[in-house]
This record gives structure tokens, sequence and C-alpha cells, in this order.
């Protein structure tokens, strides 16, 4: 897949707000701080699509980009710690959670773990509420310069092995660094084979009605 253009299209409160769902989705979304916006950033080589900041909590709502015309790219608020209120919180993780069951059009959703720490439970718990919900969801494992290649390895498999507690199976799992542009072209690749592979909700409506 070849970003070929990129726009920036809306920030809703809410999904009701959101464009209307008639192309596919992907959505990223992490723990604040993790990357998200330098992910983004990183492939679609655009410097400021998505804002960067060293503050958490910089992203607070639901941000849509057009990509090469044929889909959109979500920037989800981070969840865990950032420097607002309790209410604020509170806030995003509802609209997070309206979002994420409610996109109809949404192909997956990649959640952005920091590969420079050891498993985070709220990590853990946030990527099991998506399979009890049966959202579907790829790891993407950022900031993989910062340490090295051996601690970054030890601490992927530690998540892999934590998340084998409770799953039959492990989701798709990159490992990505903004700085090194690693995993840039597997990512993009991937996110072009679910975009081929979209069928509209009101087709596989269609589909199973004639079943």
């Amino acid at each position: 897949m070849e970003v070929k253009s990129t726009e920036y299209l809306i920030s809703s409160p809410d999904v009701e707000s959101c464009p209307k769902g008639i192309l596919p989705e992907v959505a990223f979304i992490g723990r604040s701080n993790v990357g998200k916006s330098s992910l983004i950033n990183m492939l679609t080589n655009k410097k400021e699509l998505a804002k960067v900041s060293s503050s958490p909590g910089k992203t607070q709502m639901i941000n849509h980009f057009l990509i090469n015309k044929n889909m959109f790219w979500v920037d989800l608020p981070g969840y865990g710690f950032a420097k607002v209120s309790q209410t604020k919180r509170g806030t995003w993780t509802k609209m997070i959670w309206n979002y994420v069951e409610k996109r109809d059009n949404l192909q997956t959703l990649f959640v952005l773990i920091d590969s420079r720490h050891t498993p985070q439970r709220m990590d853990i718990d946030f990527v099991n509420k998506l399979g009890e919900k049966a959202i579907p969801f790829t790891l993407v494992f950022t900031k993989a310069d910062k340490e090295s290649q051996k601690e970054v390895s030890e601490h992927v498999s530690q998540f892999k092995k934590e998340l084998l507690k409770t799953w039959a199976e492990l989701p798709v799992i990159f490992v990505s660094s903004a700085v090194k542009r690693l995993a840039r072209k597997e990512i993009l690749e991937f996110i072009e084979q679910l975009r081929q592979n979209y069928v509209p909700a009101e087709k596989l409506k269609e589909q199973a009605e004639e079943k």
C-alpha cells in the first residue's frame, strides 16, 4: 500500500457525530504518550497529520482522516494516565467504547503497546475486554528503537505469554519504531489487505438473509 493522499476530515465528540461509515476504517489507540500520533505520521509520511505532544492526553476526540480517498484512519484518545480530571477520563472511556462497539465499518483497532516496558495490567485488561466484546484488534509494539533488540523481544514475549493465559491464539502483532520506520511496509500491507477484504455491513446482512 502506498499512501498517496491524506485529508483531515473531522474531530467528533461521540460516535454519532462521526462521518457516515461508508468506507472501511482502521483506528489507533494506546495508553497516553505511547507514540500513537508518531506512528500515524510515519505511516502516512506526514510529519504533522496527527498532532504529536510530549504531554499525555493531547488527543481528546475521535479524529477522522481520509486516506487515498478510499478508507478512513482514526486517531482515538489514549487510555490510562493523562493530566485531566477523573470526569474527563470517564468521558473519554465512554466515548472510546461506544465507538469501537458501534462502528460497523471498523476493520481493526490497532492497540499500541510501549515496547520499553514489561506487560502493564492496564494494557492486558484493555485487550481482554476487546476480546470479550469481539472487537477485532491488532497489536503494535512501539518505540522499539529506545531499548536494545534483546530487551524489546523479551518484553514482547512476556506480553504474549500473559495473553496466552486467557487467549487460545494470539492476534496479529507488529514491532515498530516511528524513528527508524520499522514495520512501516508490513503494517501498510496489512491495512491494504483489510481494505480489499472489506464487505459493508449492509451487504453482510443481505447475505445472511439470503441464507
